[in-house]
């Protein structure tokens, strides 16, 4: 257990060629609730300055992601509940669903490094059962480049 609140677990999207806005990371729970404990964005490829908008929110649908079942960062934990599905959790939305509320709306320059939310634990975003949450580049590079991401989540029974 992450202390003795809950089950702590990531889900990552390596390193991809991006041209167009989009959902980097969805989580979908399951029979449990979580909450974001930490999240970041990365680029490998552009050596000019650039601002993009990231956001985490609710979605009111789902996008349509690449399944992704979240890591355990503990292996002597169970599985988390908010298993990977093309329309649950998962990475690289391959079509978009509807935005709902926005969370956190950040501007990113690239060159700074990497862009990371580290809340206090009173300022975690949490997803009910069966909510969701997501990552997203709401700013579409002004051309291709290589984005990765993560969100790390702790999952209450």
């Amino acid at each position: 257990m992450a202390g003795s609140s809950g089950y702590l677990y990531v889900v990552r999207m390596a390193p991809t060629a991006l041209t167009t806005a989009k959902t980097l990371i969805q989580v979908v729970a399951g029979a449990a609730a979580f909450d974001v404990v930490k999240a970041t964005v990365s680029q490998v490829t552009k050596s000019t300055s650039e601002m993009l908008r990231i956001q985490l929110l609710r979605k009111t649908a789902v996008a349509t992601v690449t399944a992704f079942t979240p890591l355990l960062t503990n292996p002597a934990d169970p599985a988390s509940l908010a298993i990977g599905g093309t329309s649950l959790t998962g990475v690289n939305a391959t079509a978009e669903g509807t935005n709902g509320d926005v969370l956190e709306d950040e501007v990113w320059n690239i060159l700074n490094g990497t862009w990371n939310y580290l809340p206090i634990p009173e300022g975690r975003k949490r997803a009910a059962q069966a909510g969701n949450l997501a990552l997203v580049l709401i700013t579409a590079p002004a051309a291709s480049m290589t984005i990765g991401a993560t969100l790390e989540i702790v999952e209450y029974r």
